[in-house]
């Protein structure tokens, strides 16, 4: 059994006692307000920091998580075992060249932002989507016609034996919605988007265009994971729920969104079992009425 009196104070020995939480309830660090406790969660404030961190977890075999903004990911009501790493005290952003230097705790929306006023074009497809940096390379974000393969350099990450690399866009093998940072244990601390050199008022243009279309569509007044579902092959995964008469219908305060199928509001207090027993729903009828799997494009994570 783990004796997390040692885990905290070796953490304390790392970090500053500010950036370490016990018992930390992970609703108030996911973008749907869902989640249990976290045994331990710290945020570190440098990358030696975090190499520490890394080690220490294998050292001790503690268990070991990374935690961005929880924009596309569920973690269940039991939380999560171990400690809990969040990179939110990452979130620097910087112009070099015609790139876009970004911490991975900054949000993707922000970088996009940065890169207007910088007036480069490239990143004009992020400026809605709500995630990190680190979490956009992770599933490798994208919409609208575009996703972070098509800009993204190099990531420095440290590996799952706290060493720090470098690698290049093509060693990340990004795909569709994937990356292998998860399962090469990998934790994104920086980007470089290599843009081009654009007009100010043209990629102002896109990206209200694009904002426009996100806010007339999506139902930003609720928390959710945005969109749960990959797109199957020759369907729209909300096109399909839409048309199984789904929108509207949950469980406790989980509900398929009246405005886009393709979301699952928390329209109050919805715990992360309701929201889950959503998902499993629009599967189980879509697969009746259709014959289509529905994959889920959300990560959920922690105990029950």
């Amino acid at each position: 059994m783990v004796n997390y009196h040692h885990v905290y104070q070796q953490l304390l020995s790392i970090t500053a006692k500010g950036n370490v939480m016990v018992d930390e309830y992970l609703k108030n660090h996911t973008y749907t307000k869902l989640g249990g406790k976290a045994d331990l969660f710290v945020t570190p404030a440098t990358i030696e920091e975090v190499k520490q961190i890394v080690k220490f977890a294998k050292s001790e075999q503690i268990p070991f998580t990374l935690l961005g903004n929880g924009s596309n990911l569920i973690v269940r009501d039991g939380g999560i075992r171990g400690i809990v790493m969040s990179p939110k005290r990452f979130t620097t952003i910087k112009r070099e060249g015609n790139s876009i230097i970004a911490e991975s705790g900054a949000r993707i929306i922000d970088a996009s932002r940065q890169a207007l006023q910088e007036r480069l074009t490239g990143l004009e497809f992020a400026c809605g989507i709500p995630g990190t940096v680190g979490g956009a390379l992770f599933m490798n974000a994208g919409a609208y016609g575009g996703e972070v393969k098509d800009c993204l350099h190099h990531a420095v990450v440290v590996d799952a034996n706290g060493e720090l690399l470098t690698l290049t866009a093509d060693e990340l093998d990004l795909d569709y919605r994937t990356s292998n940072i998860p399962d090469k244990g990998y934790i994104v601390l920086e980007a470089r988007f290599d843009l081009e050199k654009g007009n100010y008022d043209e990629i102002k243009a896109v990206m209200d265009d694009l904002t426009y279309k996100r806010e007339s569509k999506q139902p930003l007044e609720y928390p959710s994971c945005g969109s749960v579902f990959k797109r199957p092959p020759g369907y729209f995964a909300g096109k399909l729920i839409q048309d199984s008469e789904l929108q509207g219908k949950g469980i406790g305060d989980a509900e398929v969104s009246t405005k886009h199928a393709g979301f699952i509001v928390n329209k109050d207090n919805a715990t992360a079992t309701d929201y889950i027993a959503v998902i499993e729903m629009v599967q189980k009828t879509v697969k009746e009425n259709f014959g289509v799997d529905l994959e889920r494009e959300v990560k959920i994570l922690g105990e029950d």
